[in-house]
């Protein structure tokens, strides 16, 4: 399916260019959201495959979330899990119903994301995905090659959940990604038995132009250029399931949370917009959460540049079931949702 980003450790982030003095706008990346048909069997999944555990389990209605996931007449049990520092957000729609995922969805099309869980043995991790019988998007687990100085030895398998988003499985070995996925025993306060399912490292997404996508992430929400990348070859291929695929590929950083990967197919350039009337109720949908300082404020930035919204602008909770008081959901240049939240 989509390819990963391998950032080496010592390779430091550079910043985007914003206007002269103006603060990034976004914080930190916090919890990556998806739609789920039906929570119980997610939780389930998540917890007793990939070792999450429960933080949260509400239920919310009213105008205001109406307004903000704009969905008319809602109801929604949301569940926080949480794997080592990672969150990731599943809300089942029990009023409206949403649609499934479309058959088809191939991972070049642009309504396309993940998340990427790191693992600490490929091996164990994928007996232990083939023993729960999970479905395949890749045809096994990849060892990326050496030639690629970004990539070289990093190992990944790409598979479906239950409603079937795409997850990776990801192994760093020793000199790529951060020196917390490291389990030899140098991790900084960490023991050497390091737990199978680690963390999540990044959520990717599809783009059509990573300079227009840069421009939205970088000029706007102030996210630093964190490694970049050309992939392809035999195990991209089968890694992302696709004849022929060559991906540029950019990762991203706030100064807290997971990365936040753009990937443009170089080839194939087939790939299908996000369908138009995708809503937050379909399964199909996936939302990253990101904090900012002031909503007021980030609304005005987000409006003079003309961003689509799907929230009439910010809008203020009543509570803090959802864990922020005032939020806005807007989509980037390729439809991918982004809620901005302030706490």
């Amino acid at each position: 399916m989509a390819v990963l980003l391998a950032v080496t450790a010592a390779c430091a982030p550079r910043a985007v260019r914003r206007g002269a003095g103006d603060p990034p706008l976004v914080r930190a990346v916090e919890t990556v959201g998806m739609t789920v048909a039906d929570m119980d069997r997610s939780v389930d999944f998540y917890s007793q495959v990939l070792a999450f555990t429960v933080v949260s389990d509400v239920e919310v209605t009213g105008t205001d979330v109406e307004r903000l996931q704009g969905v008319f007449g809602l109801r929604m049990r949301v569940v926080r899990m949480r794997l080592g520092d990672e969150q990731i957000e599943l809300t089942e729609y029990l009023a409206p119903r949403g649609r499934p995922i479309p058959p088809g969805t191939r991972s070049q099309d642009r309504s396309f994301q993940h998340i990427a869980i790191v693992t600490s043995d490929m091996a164990s991790a994928y007996r232990r995905l083939r023993a729960h019988h999970v479905e395949h998007a890749s045809t096994g687990p990849q060892r990326l090659p050496d030639w690629n100085p970004n990539a070289g030895g990093i190992e990944a398998f790409y598979f479906k959940d239950p409603d079937g988003h795409v997850l990776e499985a990801i192994h760093f070995p020793p000199g790529k990604g951060s020196p917390r996925w490291q389990c030899d025993g140098t991790r900084t306060g960490a023991p050497s038995d390091c737990p199978l399912f680690m963390g999540i490292d990044h959520t990717a997404i599809v783009v059509a132009d990573t300079a227009a996508s840069l421009r939205f992430y970088g000029d706007l929400l102030g996210l630093v250029v964190a490694g970049t990348s050309e992939n392809y070859g035999p195990e991209q291929e089968h890694l992302n399931n696709v004849a022929g695929a060559h991906l540029r590929i950019t990762g991203l950083r706030a100064a807290a949370g997971p990365g936040l990967e753009l990937l443009e197919y170089l080839a194939p350039r087939d790939g299908k917009p996000a369908p138009a009337d995708l809503a937050a109720n379909d399964v199909a949908h996936w939302e990253t959460n990101v904090a900012t300082a002031d909503v007021d404020a980030a609304v005005a930035r987000l409006r003079a540049l003309r961003t689509p919204f799907v929230s009439p602008g910010a809008v203020t909770r009543r509570d803090d079931t959802l864990g922020f008081h005032a939020a806005a959901m807007v989509r980037d240049p390729d439809g991918h949702a982004l809620r901005v939240v302030a706490h």
